[in-house]
């Protein structure tokens, strides 16, 4: 895979947005699965849920390794390692990406999977988590080669994933292109065609209008509406944004156009800035057609370059700005930079982009964060959307997906808020305990302990 099919992919963020690294220890050396569930007890004590259903939720349902052998161009064989880990299916088949780097890690695709549980159950659509992953660099295979991995991956999967049971979607470093294999791989070994067993696919072979910039119009929704509670004018609302992939181009765009001053953005090889703002589309356009990032302003095919400070992405962290969009790596904001955040609001499209040690250095200091269960569900919400035409034989408008994407996060958004306001807790708190409530419901009502231990 080259570069710029890296950069084109499309992201489900079943995940959260573009992520060029996977570590699988957190900022302080912790484990990522220990870490996203640390936060089950936070929120556990702002609710009435029975025990059981958190100690369900720390514990993975299911968790699959396989060996994939695949053959190269050259006639060699590598076998390559791949994941796949339903977390939780109480409330539906489970839903999350796949993805190629190589840093994946069980632990990390763990994490991912109960993520994307929570973020099912906050934005009450009807899945449980899962997520999957190949432990391979995709830019060193041949388009052929990343083709019969694809193939392979689906070939060592099919007796574990399918439209009723897990359905797998593009991550980082995979794409449509991705998906559509896979799908048609699924359907050779089933011999019939199964159009809802992947989403994120190609809009012929049944994909959804809307998929590709879900997750950063799910984020915009979610900051709009933020700034409606607030009473901010767009105007005087400077934004930087850390990762300028899909994800982060996506949001940074929907907001310049309402009138939002995208002051800063940054992709794997640092970042610019600029206090008055840039143009977005035209950072956009230079940067898909160049794979670089700098200061330009474009007019038709041609682009010139203005004046711009360079920042680091440790930097731009730490600017003077009113909304601060993770959308890149995970773990970027911990306990060594936690007090130098100057942004009073965070919204995280990235996936676990804060420590849960992070988090009580924040809310001490009143930043109000948007947790990424919340911020980048835009994705998953949209990858259902395509699911559920998938079964019904339908497809919709551009603009009723939009129109459905918007009701979606705005009601989930409105019930966090007020949440939070309403008992005294964070954004993330207000989040969890929103989804736990759900999750814990329903675990409840297959029966725990209190239940059992009751006289007939």
């Amino acid at each position: 895979m080259t570069d710029a099919d890296a950069s084109s992919r499309t992201q489900d963020r079943d995940t959260s947005s573009r992520t060029t690294s996977s570590p699988t220890k957190d900022a302080n050396g912790g484990d990522v699965f220990a870490d996203a569930v640390r936060r089950l007890d936070t929120a556990g004590r702002h609710l009435d849920i029975d025990p059981e259903a958190i100690e369900r939720l720390k514990h993975p349902r299911a968790m699959l390794t396989v060996s994939i052998p695949t053959r190269m161009d050259d006639g060699s064989l590598r076998v390559l390692t791949g994941y796949r880990v339903q977390h939780d299916n109480t409330r539906g088949p489970t839903k999350g990406g796949i993805r190629y780097h190589p840093e994946v890690s069980l632990d990390e695709v763990k994490a991912l999977a109960f993520w994307m549980t929570c973020k099912c159950a906050l934005i009450d659509i009807p899945y449980g988590g899962a997520k999957g992953g190949v432990i391979v660099n995709p830019k060193e295979l041949s388009r052929l080669e990343l083709e019969r991995l694809s193939r392979g991956f689906i070939q060592q999967m099919a007796d574990f994933i399918g439209p009723d049971t897990d359905i797998p979607a593009p991550d980082v470093y995979t794409n449509a292109m991705v998906m559509g294999w896979m799908m048609d791989e699924y359907s050779k070994i089933m011999r019939r065609r199964v159009p809802d067993v992947i989403t994120g696919k190609p809009i012929p072979l049944g994909g959804s209008l809307g998929r590709e910039d879900a997750t950063g119009r799910g984020g915009y929704n979610c900051i709009t509406r933020l700034s409606h509670r607030l009473g901010k004018a767009p105007a005087d609302t400077r934004v930087a944004v850390q990762g300028f992939g899909n994800v982060g181009q996506s949001a940074a765009r929907l907001l310049h156009a309402d009138g939002y001053r995208v002051v800063a953005v940054s992709d794997s090889q640092g970042g610019i800035y600029q206090p008055d703002g840039f143009d977005v589309p035209s950072l956009i356009q230079f940067k898909n057609e160049s794979r670089e990032l700098k200061a330009v302003y474009c007019s038709g095919s041609v682009c010139e370059m203005i004046n711009a400070a360079t920042v680091t992405n440790e930097e731009l962290l730490e600017l003077d700005v009113d909304v601060l969009i993770p959308a890149a790596l995970g773990n970027q904001i911990s306990t060594a930079n936690a007090a130098r955040i100057r942004a009073p609001v965070i919204v995280e499209l990235a996936n676990g982009p804060t420590t849960s040690d992070a988090d009580p250095i924040l809310n001490e200091r009143g930043v109000l964060v948007v947790p990424d269960i919340l911020a980048n569900a835009g994705g998953v919400t949209v990858s259902y959307f395509e699911w559920t035409q998938n079964r019904q034989g339908m497809s919709w408008s551009i603009d009723e997906v939009h129109r459905r994407l918007q009701a979606k996060m705005v009601s989930a958004f409105d019930t966090v808020y007020d949440k939070a306001r309403h008992e005294e807790i964070s954004l993330r708190d207000a989040a969890y305990a929103e989804a736990l409530t759900r999750l814990g419901a329903a675990i409840s009502a297959q029966g725990t302990q209190s239940y059992f231990e009751q006289p007939n």
